[in-house]
């Protein structure tokens, strides 16, 4: 939340970032409300969305996604995180990615791309600090 006070008055206001709308997908392509990007992959945060660049981490469908991946999301905030395997579920999320989440003190949900899309939705419409990383083909 950001609070802005002014000089020599008494008003203050509170600005809460939102989680962006994931306002569509398709095999391999996602956009995200207010970005003119169109993604393969992408991470999103109350705020924000970028591209997801496995080459950064070196991530792989195996052994999939790895905390290293999902820093930039965390720092943002989130209470939740929603990790979307891709259409056929083919991207690994290890058991230490979900450990280092809950340690955390972060909410994790793990589902196939467009079951994940749909529950982030949700979340974000609910005003949930809501972030996710989704792979949108295999």
């Amino acid at each position: 939340m950001l609070s802005i006070k002014y000089p020599f008055s008494r008003l203050r206001f509170n600005f809460v970032m939102s989680s962006p709308e994931i306002a569509s997908l398709s095999w391999g392509q996602m956009k995200v409300k207010g970005c003119s990007t169109t993604y393969k992959d992408c991470k999103v945060w109350p705020g924000g969305s970028r591209a997801w660049d496995w080459r950064e981490t070196g991530t792989n469908h195996s052994p999939g996604v790895q905390p290293a991946d999902l820093e930039e999301v965390v720092k943002k905030g989130v209470k939740t995180v929603v990790i979307g395997r891709g259409m056929s579920e083919a991207l690994q999320v290890p058991a230490s990615t979900v450990d280092y989440l809950k340690k955390n003190g972060i909410d994790v949900l793990v589902l196939q791309t467009e079951k994940a899309v749909a529950e982030y939705n949700a979340l974000a419409a609910q005003g949930v600090k809501v972030g996710g990383v989704f792979h949108s083909t295999c």
